[in-house]
């Protein structure tokens, strides 16, 4: 399934939820997975919604830095 196909598929999960007015679709924080700038290691991260950056510290070598 291409991204586009599962972008219509959530898109029509979404509408048939709002139509049947029992469950409330709730945006919320995103999870990014990001890699460190100095060290190469592997960082989790939370966004709000409508965040594009987040500052954040590599949790091994503990660098600021900034995620997309």
């Amino acid at each position: 399934m291409s991204k586009q196909e599962q972008r219509a598929e959530a898109e029509r999960l979404m509408r048939e939820a709002m139509e049947r007015k029992g469950l409330a679709v709730k945006h919320g924080d995103t999870r990014i997975e990001t890699k460190c700038g100095k060290c190469g290691a592997v960082n989790k991260v939370e966004a709000k919604a409508g965040e594009t950056r987040v500052m954040y510290k590599c949790k091994d070598c503990g660098h600021e830095q900034r995620a997309m």
